[in-house]
């Protein structure tokens, strides 16, 4: 496994984040512990989740499957970076009482210590805004942020599906208070088929120093080799990806890039990770692996070689929006 610093922190984690989303939902727990044992010992140490993962009458499920691993012992929790995310509406029937959701400084107080409990530990690595909360400003997001730091409940901050002036300006809040460090990083929808991330998303995390993690680097399995799988009779395409092949245009154009890397020798999804692994600011891609299978496909990834003549194939499939501020003013 190679590995890098967290955006402009000492912290080093892996070139691969483990992603938990399955884990509940799909993935039972026996199987999930071994997926986790298998990304530990391939030298994975990044593993993010979130408050709300195991969705409905199950929120919670997904942390709740990590701290019973945690629990196993084998320093499991000590060779972690554990990431978790606040902001979602953790009710069961979707009716969330009063602060029981988003980010106010009461809210994260309260979700903060329900992760802990639920994930069997005392401290979170990286603590993650799910979301942008409109109505709590960031002076008092940070005010509780630094208690829990001084608290020693967690070491860094995230953010996650924040657009580039919000990053700015969380950053800028975070430095009048004392010189607080501020976000380190921000998970963002990025691949090769959704690239907007390039206008101010990433520019944005680049100059204040934020580690750019991928979600969705198969862009919902539309990347992974779906219309293959379908003629040779496979798994077909569903929700994202089937909705996005029932456009004649975007078919043609998924055709075309699997028709490149076929002519490359090579598998579409290790090429989608391993395309996001080349990309400037980027920490590494989520992948949320359901079976060992998938694991190990996306460990190649992290090997992989892309030639200047497949990057250059890539680039003329998927364009990307271009430079900013060069994309959108002219």
């Amino acid at each position: 496994m190679k590995y890098t610093q967290l955006g402009r922190t000492g912290l080093k984690v892996s070139r691969l984040v483990l992603g938990t989303m399955n884990f509940g939902p799909q993935t039972d727990e026996a199987d999930s512990h071994a997926i986790m044992d298998a990304a530990l010992d391939a030298g994975i140490n990044f593993f993010d989740t979130a408050n709300v993962y195991g969705w409905g009458e199950n929120k919670g499920r997904t942390e709740s499957i990590i701290g019973n691993w945690f629990a196993k012992g084998g320093e499991r929790r000590d060779k972690v970076v554990l990431a978790t995310k606040v902001y979602g509406n953790m009710a069961a029937d979707g009716q969330p009482w009063p602060n029981h959701d988003k980010l106010s400084a009461l809210n994260i107080r309260r979700a903060v210590d329900a992760s802990l409990k639920r994930l069997q530990t005392d401290y979170i690595d990286v603590y993650q805004f799910h979301h942008v909360d409109r109505r709590t400003p960031f002076e008092e997001i940070w005010q509780a942020i630094d208690v829990l730091v001084q608290q020693g409940k967690i070491l860094y901050v995230g953010s996650s599906n924040f657009p580039g002036y919000k990053i700015a300006q969380a950053n800028e809040i975070a430095a009048r208070r004392h010189g607080t460090i501020g976000l380190v990083s921000e998970q963002c929808l990025y691949n090769l088929a959704e690239r907007r991330a390039e206008m101010e998303v990433i520019p944005a995390a680049q100059d204040y120093g934020l580690g750019v993690i991928p979600w969705s680097p198969l862009h919902g399995g539309l990347l992974g080799g779906v219309i293959k799988k379908e003629v040779e009779g496979g798994r077909r395409a569903s929700g994202r990806a089937a909705d996005s092949l029932a456009n004649a245009s975007i078919r043609a154009q998924i055709q075309s890039y699997e028709d490149l890397l076929d002519k490359h020798v090579l598998e579409p999804g290790e090429v989608a990770l391993a395309w996001l692994l080349t990309r400037p600011g980027v920490t590494g891609p989520i992948v949320g692996p359901r079976t060992a299978e998938q694991l190990d496909s996306a460990l190649r990834a992290v090997e992989l070689e892309l030639s200047e003549e497949l990057l250059a194939g890539l680039d003329e499939i998927f364009p990307g929006p271009g430079p900013s501020p060069e994309a959108f003013a002219w």
